[in-house]
Order: C-alpha cells, then sequence, then structure tokens
C-alpha cells in the first residue's frame, strides 16, 4: 500500500478534504491519511510515498523530518531542500532574468547585526550606505519586506525617506527588501499545481483578509490572463514548486509579479470560496496521486536539480502534429 501523508498545523479545511478526496477515488493501492510521526531514526525509511507539506516552515522538526524523507524516496510536496534555500529577494533577480515583470527591488543589509555577529562580522559591507542612490534607484512610495517573510508580517508602506528610516529602525535584524509601489488596477492570485494547472482569481490585497478573494470581478482581458497565466508557469516551473501561488499586481497593462514564493498557499473553504475550493483539492489530490503511482523514485539532492531558472533545450519535434494542450486556466464565477 502507498501512502500519501498531508502534514500540516493550524488550517482546518483543507488537509481533511485533501484526504477524502483522494480515498475517494479508491484508486488500487494508494491510501491518504494525515501523517504521524514520532522520534525520526536516521537509518528507517519513512512510512509514506508522498507527502503534501503544509507546515514544515514553521517547525524545524517537520523540515528536518521531510529532508529524510526525500531521502528515502518519498516525494514531498514541495520540496523541502530548494523550500530551505529560496528567498523572495532571489526570486524576484530570476524572474527578471527570465523576462518576467518584476517591480525595482533592492536588497538592504540587517539594520540591527545578526544574532554573534560584531562590527568586524561586517568588515566587507560598504558604510555608510548610499542612501540618496538606493532611493533614486527604486522611488517612493515603496514596500520594505522581509526576504523571507510571510502573511503581510513585517511589511511597512512607506512614502517618503522618513517614513522608510522609521520602519527599517524596526526590522531588527531581518533582512529587508526595498520594492517600488506598483500603482495597480487590477490584482491576481494564481493557484498553481505540478506546473501545469493555473487557476487564475481576481484578488484585492487592500480588502480585510476575508474578503480579498472577488467574486464578482468583471470579465478579464483575454490577452492579460494568457500572460499571467505563462508568467505564473515560467516562474513555478524554474524554481521547481509544484504548488505554488504566484500574484500579479497589474500596471498600465503590464502584471508585475509580487510575491510567488508560497508553497504553502493558504487554501481554506472560507477564504477561497467553495468554486476556487473544489478547483484546488482536486487538482492537488490529482497530481498526489501521479506522483504516488511514479513511487519511490531515486532523489534528487543536488541543487541544479531543484532550480530549472537555466533554459532548457527544447525536445525535437515529431513528425506527427501534436494536438495543443487544452486550456488550464480556470476562473470562478
Amino acid at each position: 500500500m502507498k501512502k500519501i501523508g498531508v502534514l500540516f498545523g493550524m488550517e482546518n479545511t483543507f488537509p481533511g478534504a485533501l484526504v477524502e478526496r483522494i480515498n475517494s477515488k479508491e484508486m488500487e493501492g494508494i491510501r491518504a491519511e494525515f501523517v504521524q510521526t514520532g522520534g525520526v531514526a536516521s537509518d528507517k525509511p519513512p512510512a509514506y510515498a508522498v507527502i503534501v507539506d503544509r507546515v514544515s516552515h514553521d517547525v524545524p522538526f517537520y523540515r528536518a523530518f521531510l529532508k529524510h524523507a526525500a531521502l528515502w524516496g518519498t516525494t514531498i510536496i514541495n520540496n523541502p531542500f530548494w523550500w530551505s534555500a529560496d528567498d523572495k529577494f532571489f526570486n524576484y533577480s530570476l524572474a527578471a532574468k527570465m523576462g518576467v515583470a518584476v517591480p525595482v527591488t533592492v536588497m538592504l543589509p540587517h539594520k540591527s547585526l545578526p544574532n554573534g555577529a560584531t562590527d568586524r562580522t561586517m568588515r566587507n559591507l560598504e558604510y555608510p550606505l548610499n542612501w540618496d542612490s538606493i532611493f533614486t534607484h527604486v522611488g517612493f512610495p515603496a514596500f520594505l519586506k522581509p526576504i523571507d517573510g510571510g502573511g503581510w508580517r513585517d511589511v511597512h508602506h512607506v512614502q517618503n525617506r522618513e517614513e522608510f528610516f522609521r520602519a527599517y529602525d524596526e526590522s531588527r535584524d531581518l533582512c529587508m527588501v526595498l520594492q517600488r509601489e506598483v500603482d495597480f488596477t487590477e490584482y491576481f492570485r494564481c493557484f498553481v499545481v505540478g506546473r501545469e494547472k493555473v487557476l487564475i482569481m481576481p484578488y484585492d490585497p487592500r480588502r480585510p483578509h476575508h474578503e480579498r478573494y472577488l467574486r464578482d470581478a468583471p470579465p478579464t482581458n483575454r490577452r492579460l490572463l494568457k500572460r499571467l497565466r505563462a508568467d505564473a508557469l515560467t516562474l513555478c516551473r524554474a524554481l521547481g514548486y509544484d504548488l505554488n501561488t504566484v500574484e500579479f499586481a497589474v500596471q498600465d497593462g503590464v502584471p508585475y509579479a509580487i510575491d510567488f514564493m508560497n508553497p504553502a498557499p493558504e487554501a481554506d473553504l472560507q477564504t477561497l470560496g467553495a468554486e476556487a475550493f473544489e478547483w484546488v483539492v482536486e487538482s492537488v489530490a490529482a497530481f498526489a496521486i501521479k506522483k504516488a503511482k511514479a513511487a519511490p523514485r531515486a532523489p534528487a539532492l543536488r541543487s541544479d536539480a531543484f532550480l530549472k531558472g537555466q533554459a532548457q533545450p527544447k525536445p525535437k519535434a515529431s513528425r506527427a502534429r501534436r494536438k495543443p494542450a487544452p486550456e488550464q486556466v480556470a476562473e470562478p464565477a
């Protein structure tokens, strides 16, 4: 029996729905359950062919357990090695290199020295920083935010240098980025599953949390939808994420990728709404089953196997004419 485990924390609706959906398909030799683990022995394989990870970013014990499981051939959604190494500033650099529009962004050194560091530790750092050059390059208004944060924690909207320095003084030992604000007229959050399926949802980050997914948004231009889908897939395929959300802010018709390091994206029924929730549950269930059928697989433990940002050679076209791939973009009514 191949088991699909769901590792989760505070969330309620998605983990149970996912387990129930997988088991309802009655796939021979495949069963889903909530992960159970105690002490982890280094010389023993885990009991799971696939684990859907929803919480290890908050629990170092779980992250180490998942790395151990991956070593033994368990497929982890998402790969814990690359997730551990990734950060948002690298994401922006990669996106720009691949032709996906991102706001002008500058990474800043820690305001307070990291724990255990001294002035001698930072001898390679320019001092004082050329703040005028940084502000001229980014411009105001802007957002100051951590390179590896989430849930809008420690994010500051700053209108000028005075507001910036007040916010920067509060950043403690976090590594921050300063990013030019996008004055958007449209905003979208895209669920990407298996680096193939995309659900594009109108979204408004300025609204209260439970009202951000817009159920009554006007129709979106098809050309824009096509670009949103293409850019979301480009980013997730480059980063190797099998489950992710990509957020775009649209200014003057250009979708700027704002946030695309969400390997455990929120998938709550009340927040998403019934139709989008159904799409996410079904898509993740189908993908997890697909991976379970192929398990176990030899693990790829080199960093270049996790990061797919380099251009890949195109396969030779066969003589037979191929049918176009079915459209995967979906919009909730």
